[in-house]
């Protein structure tokens, strides 16, 4: 079994799909049929088998996720902390060591997305 995908709300999707893309680093799926009206949302791929659906929210009423979580090279971790850091996103909530899915990993950070969600990245090494 497998994570296949995690919804999102996002108030403004283009700048929520900027976010995930440009500075995340994640790749765009349906993003150009959602603007055409074609799909009801997009999404960003994290993994050949993952994605995360950016949903619409009109109201700001929805109940936000408690966190996702990124798992990534050391390599990765170092270029979107650096990527955060020239946005201007605080990067300093850190986990040290921290515990996920492959389990134990060095490090871990917490930083919002535009719309408050929190996302993790973390790293393992391997």
């Amino acid at each position: 079994m497998r994570l296949d995908h995690v919804v999102l709300w996002t108030e403004d999707i283009t700048k929520a799909m900027d976010f995930y893309s440009r500075v995340v680093g994640l790749e765009p799926v349906r993003f150009d049929e959602f603007r055409t009206g074609e799909a009801p949302f997009p999404s960003v791929r994290v993994s050949a088998d993952s994605i995360i659906d950016l949903s619409p929210d009109k109201g700001g009423t929805q109940h936000r996720v408690n966190h996702v979580c990124l798992a990534m090279t050391k390599a990765e971790y170092d270029a979107l902390d650096q990527r955060l850091q020239a946005e201007g996103i605080d990067t300093g909530d850190r986990l040290a060591p921290t515990f996920g899915a492959r389990g134990w990993g060095p490090e871990g950070m917490y930083f919002p997305d535009p719309d408050g969600n929190v996302i993790e990245a973390r790293y393992y090494d391997d």
